[in-house]
């Protein structure tokens, strides 16, 4: 017996050696297991053992509730890969706790838990002594399933959540995590949308900052409720067969002095040269991303919340920050070959997707990038950053400001929507009409639009319909699917009220048919990644502000026949060039009474007459309403040769 405990002993001792030096190079992509705060029997001994790497620490000291916070606390033991540790059976499961860190310079600062997965509710910010957190997966259907698609040839329409703002209690109080399971998901599955985003979960302390600010990398907000509720919640999604996505912000961190800023005294997570380290736009340091541990800890980040929620990708925010070293317009030093890349975020993003791939290759890795100077999507054997998706931000800004633009001066900027289909094949896009588009005085969706309360919905309909016949996947933010007037506002539940307006739950019913009609319509997804899914009919019609285009399947049947009218003026006898001969049926618009409009009626089937149009050689007329938008399916067609 004592001989085999001698094995097993050296072993550990092994194994233990064995992570800390692949932590130290930058290739321990489940650090999380190491660091923090875990229970262990050591010595027939039940307890609990802590690991936290501060490399230049003087000393670090173990403090909290077990010996009432006075310092110094609990004396750790430093190895030679910088990371200090102790064992203990002098604490408790829910106690809280920190560091005392002696930094290099003497000063003894209580600094927060890196690894720690649970912290106490903001605005406080100990770790609490805890497990990870467990749940009996029922979603196996789901992942097997996916695991054999291609999810470029699926549909991608993601409904955009803020946690906390989407519902309150009567009493003001957020829903929590357990509440949105309930609500939420039926109200996904019912809508229509694919997939879910949620703004960061990870643990941060202060709300303003709609989670883009954080310290707790591997800890789901105990703001939202508990981790285990999440879990639940992804489970549910999946069930329903929803996909749940989450953002998550490697670039940055928040900079509050106890947290990770400076940990042991010295630039530790951050850049060495202030300049690079600081973010002025923010208020926040920049990730050291050229840093092995850095890499080791931030790509353990993203896997666990894969691994331990079952996640269907992340959302890399604020990708452009990282990749440029001009971003924001501060000071800055090119790089050694002269140019403004930061050439440390580029190999790191690089390494992050191509580690996931190697261990997820169905997890969908998308980025928040606002340039064309860098190939973002794509394999990474052709120099891009190998992400999945990138936010088409130039679509969405153009889009927007046309439907802000008077009508009358709409024919000459048709080229604002179409310029996106000069340059669609470029990236594996996604189409964001996201939260940022509605607050900071930008107002609302609806308030956009052009003329008054009638003409904004009308307009507002027409701007999804857009969307959703545009090549690329889909983003809507929470509230603008029935047209929330307010901007959103992070600490309050979003309008809901609005709902009792006749126009607003039209607008939401609309939202509702259109999701649908985008599932169950092949020729809007399976093809977004090819040229062939889009053929233009007319594009030059500027006089009457009309575009008209085709999405094409798979099939050469399957093709949907589109029409958009930009302008308050109904056009009759309004002819479209159509590939074959045969009837057309119009199967969506946007102008019938049930959505908000006036029509009680459909367009009847169309015939396709031997009259060309352009490159035509048979068309159809119908009746485009004003600002409305048409979808026409051929129903008993002639295919040309």
């Amino acid at each position: 017996m004592v001989r085999g405990g001698t094995i097993l002993k050296e072993k550990i001792k092994i194994d233990l050696q064995k992570e800390l030096s692949s932590f130290s190079k930058g290739q321990n992509f489940h650090a999380e297991r190491l660091f923090g705060c875990h229970p262990i029997v050591r010595n027939n001994a039940m307890g609990f053992v802590f690991r936290v790497w501060a490399p230049h620490a003087q000393q670090v000291y173990l403090v909290g509730d077990f010996n009432q916070w006075q310092k110094p606390g609990v004396a750790m033991t430093q190895d030679q890969f910088g990371v200090w540790s102790v064992f203990t059976t002098e604490v408790q499961r829910g106690q809280l706790y920190k560091y005392n860190v002696k930094q290099v310079d003497g000063r003894e600062v209580f600094k927060i838990d890196p690894f720690a997965q649970k912290f106490e509710k903001r605005p406080n910010d100990a770790a609490i002594i805890s497990e990870s957190p467990h749940h009996h997966w029922k979603d196996g259907l789901w992942r097997g399933r996916h695991k054999r698609s291609n999810y470029f040839e699926r549909p991608l329409n993601i409904y955009e959540v803020h946690a906390s703002s989407w519902k309150e209690h009567e009493d003001g109080t957020p829903y929590s995590m357990y509440d949105l399971t309930a609500e939420l998901v039926p109200y996904l599955k019912k809508m229509g949308y694919s997939h879910v985003e949620f703004l960061p979960l990870m643990e941060h302390p202060l709300g303003a900052s709609w989670g883009y600010q954080l310290i707790g990398y591997f800890a789901f907000s105990s703001y939202f409720g508990a981790a285990e509720d999440f879990q639940k919640f992804v489970d549910a999604c999946h069930q329903a067969n929803i996909g749940v996505l989450v953002d998550w912000v490697p670039g940055h961190f928040c900079r509050n002095a106890d947290t990770l800023p400076y940990y042991d005294g010295t630039a530790t997570y951050e850049y060495a040269d202030y300049e690079r380290a600081d973010n002025p736009g923010w208020g926040t340091l920049n990730f050291d991303l050229g840093k092995p541990q850095v890499q080791s800890f931030l790509i353990s980040s993203a896997r666990y919340w894969l691994d331990t929620f079952h996640l269907d990708g992340l959302r890399v925010d604020a990708v452009s920050n990282m990749i440029y070293l001009d971003y924001g317009g501060h000071a800055w030093k090119p790089n050694k070959e002269g140019t403004n890349r930061n050439l440390e975020a580029w190999h790191f993003l690089r390494k992050l997707n191509k580690e996931f791939k190697a261990i997820y290759p169905k997890a969908i890795m998308t980025a928040e990038e606002s340039t064309a100077d860098t190939k973002v999507t794509g394999m990474l054997e052709e120099n891009s950053l190998g992400f999945d998706y990138k936010w088409n931000m130039g679509w969405m800004n153009d889009v927007l400001k046309f439907f802000e633009m008077d009508p009358i001066y709409r024919k000459d900027h048709l080229n604002m929507l179409t310029f996106s289909w000069m340059y669609r094949m470029s990236e594996n896009f996604i189409l964001p009409l996201s939260h940022d588009e509605v607050v900071h005085g930008k107002k609302s969706l609806m308030h956009k639009m052009w003329g008054d309360r009638y003409r904004q919905f009308a307009q507002l309909r027409t701007l999804y319909a857009y969307q959703m016949v545009h090549p690329g996947k889909k983003l809507l933010f929470m509230g603008s699917e029935w047209g929330q007037f307010l901007e959103w506002k992070y600490d309050h539940g979003l309008e809901w009220v609005d709902l009792n307006d006749e126009l607003n739950r039209k607008m939401q019913f609309y939202t509702k048919t259109l999701n649908h009609f985008y599932l169950n319509n092949r020729s809007l997804w399976e093809l977004d990644d090819q040229e062939k899914t889009l053929e233009v009919i007319d594009a030059d019609n500027r006089d009457e502000t009309v575009l008209t285009f085709i999405r094409h399947g798979k099939r050469k049947k399957d093709f949907l026949v589109i029409a958009m009218n930009f302008t308050p003026v109904e056009r009759r006898d309004f002819r479209i060039g159509v590939p074959s001969t045969g009837t057309y049926q119009e199967v969506l618009n946007s102008e019938m009474k049930d959505f908000g409009g006036t029509w009680t009626k459909h367009n009847p089937i169309k015939h396709a007459k031997k009259v060309k149009f352009k490159q035509y050689q048979q068309s159809l007329t119908t009746i485009l309403p004003a600002f409305g938008t048409l979808i026409l399916k051929p129903n008993m067609v002639k295919l040309r040769h």
